[in-house]
């Protein structure tokens, strides 16, 4: 028998040893991560401050959203659509003012040229759709409308599926205020922050309310809730800390993070928001939402 087809042979046997060793190194680059990042927080960095305050504001936004839960009983599926597209809305214009326009000034500043620009913009939008095209693939999650998505062969509780689902929605949002914050505008990082913790809001009551309407407690519902923003400050150390420690990768960054917004926007949120027959209800929250986002960006950045 020959080297290869022992190696062949043996292929099977070998997987659970290459993704143990596989996942011992991400968590060791995670590890390493989250060193650099405390350390920027501990020596002051202003970017790294600001992209945890960010990350923090969106993630307080949503545990705002999820209290009225304490004392209302529904929503209807009209204003669920609504405020679905009104989120939608706001990613939406913030992946375009807030980050695919100043991820193609960064990368013009670094003399890649027009044409190079657009490219480097490009391929960083499609490496951010990808990525999380994997993650949805790789990672078990149920969505309230659309079901059970991914691995079906690992079983987990429902709740911890709705939760993995939302914690999917929040990671580019947390990494688009990490990115931005990184970047030379700390107004714009600012309007952007902002206007993904206005549409945060509504998007934490509607996570709560759905938890709520298939049958969890009050408290359980709005606890949940609360933890799923709790992705964003850390997405936006990350990004922050990625991106300061290599500023080349600003532009990278920057359309990475666009990328992974648009994926989330078409994948997820406006095909569940069409679902149950509100399509105009939903496109008005998303024109809503899109002139807000423009209207703080222009003013605020």
């Amino acid at each position: 028998m020959t080297t290869l087809d022992l190696l062949l042979a043996r292929g099977p046997r070998m997987r659970p040893l290459r993704r143990l060793l596989g996942l011992c190194i991400v968590a060791a680059g995670l590890v390493l991560l989250a060193a650099q990042a405390m350390q920027a927080i501990a020596g002051g960095d202003a970017r790294v401050r600001g992209a945890l305050l960010g990350g923090g504001l969106a993630a307080l936004a949503t545990a705002l959203g999820t209290l009225p839960v304490l004392f209302s009983h529904q929503l209807s599926q009209r204003s669920y659509d609504s405020m679905l597209g009104f989120g939608a809305g706001v990613m939406l214009a913030a992946t375009s003012f807030s980050l695919v326009i100043p991820a193609l000034e960064a990368a013009r500043a670094q003399g890649i040229g027009a044409w190079g620009s657009g490219a480097v913009v490009a391929m960083g939008l499609l490496m951010g759709a990808a990525l999380l095209l994997a993650i949805d693939r790789l990672v078990p999650h149920e969505h309230f409308v659309k079901g059970l998505e991914g691995p079906t062969a690992i079983k987990l509780k429902r709740v911890w599926l709705f939760v993995l689902a939302i914690a999917l929605h929040n990671l580019p949002e947390g990494l688009a205020i990490g990115v931005a914050f990184a970047g030379p505008d700390p107004e714009a990082a600012m309007a952007l922050a902002t206007g993904i913790s206005i549409q945060d809001v509504p998007e934490g009551m509607v996570v709560a309310l759905a938890l709520r309407g298939v049958g969890y407690g009050r408290l359980a519902s709005v606890g949940l809730g609360a933890a799923s923003g709790l992705v964003e400050p850390a997405m936006a150390v990350l990004g922050a800390t990625v991106v300061t420690l290599m500023a080349s990768l600003l532009p990278w960054g920057l359309a990475l993070a666009a990328g992974a917004m648009l994926f989330v926007i078409s994948h997820e949120i406006i095909p569940e928001s069409h679902r149950q027959g509100h399509e105009a209800f939903a496109t008005g929250g998303l024109m809503l939402g899109f002139v807000v986002m423009m209207v703080l960006d222009t003013a605020l950045g």
